[in-house]
């Protein structure tokens, strides 16, 4: 790599790149979708007009991979504060928020967050699987660091991904919610390398937290499900001369 010119900040080399999940590699699926299947299982079928009005008033209630609602009923205030550190928070947090919507459907709070568990409720962007391919073949490690309450292992095997992913950090199971420098740090330290060396790839001011853990920080803004993420420019930093 050529020398930067003088007074100008060197490019840190990568050795590692994090990657956030959701915002980042993934989207959820179309609300009014999320609606009409999660009504299927319950064994109410729903015209998309209901359905339409049904998604636009559980999202401003608070969905899971959609905006943070402007408010949370004082008897779910624990287990939203709580909802990335423990499973069954996570789960009865959301599962409350969407519970708050007279829906007329019975087992829609369930039947929706149970949506969220599986593949067909996510895109993956359309470059997420090229990127972690072309990082893959250039043997850059990566991880995935994700402040969520549910595994989503299956998801990335369901998707053929999985083998392209070397470690799994999830807040729920390690204790710590980006920006917490120590999520970072663990990290690091399954992929053995220094947090200096590492980029974190996200769309959140809690992504580029990692800064405070000694890595460097790409924040991408969200795209649309399904479209492509800019993910490339990882590429491009962890692989500068083409390696």
């Amino acid at each position: 790599m050529a020398d930067s010119a003088p007074g100008q900040p060197r490019r840190r080399p990568v050795d590692a790149v994090l990657f956030d999940f959701h915002g980042t590699l993934a989207q959820v699926e179309d609300p009014v979708a999320w609606v009409l299947a999660a009504a299927e299982t319950c064994g109410t079928p729903l015209d998309r007009v209901r359905a339409t009005a049904l998604a636009d008033r559980l999202v401003m209630a608070g969905r899971a991979g959609g905006p943070l609602p402007s408010r949370v009923p004082p008897h779910l205030a624990e287990v939203w504060a709580e909802r990335d550190l423990y499973a069954p928070a996570h789960r009865a947090a959301y599962v409350g928020l969407a519970a708050t919507v007279d829906s007329g459907v019975e087992g829609l709070a369930e039947a929706l967050y149970e949506r969220l568990l599986v593949p067909e409720g996510w895109l993956p962007y359309a470059d997420a699987a090229a990127t972690l391919h072309a990082l893959r073949g250039a043997k850059v490690p990566v991880a995935v660091v994700s402040n969520v309450g549910f595994d989503i292992r299956p998801l990335f095997a369901a998707w053929g991904l999985a083998e392209l992913v070397d470690a799994f950090v999830l807040s729920y199971e390690v204790g710590r919610c980006k920006p917490d420098p120590a999520i970072f740090y663990r990290a690091c330290g399954l992929l053995a390398v220094d947090p200096e060396r590492a980029l974190m790839v996200g769309d959140t001011p809690a992504d580029a937290g990692a800064v405070r853990a000694g890595c460097a920080a790409l924040v991408l803004p969200a795209a649309e499900a399904g479209q492509a993420n800019g993910l490339a420019a990882a590429v491009d930093l962890a692989t500068p001369d083409g390696r």
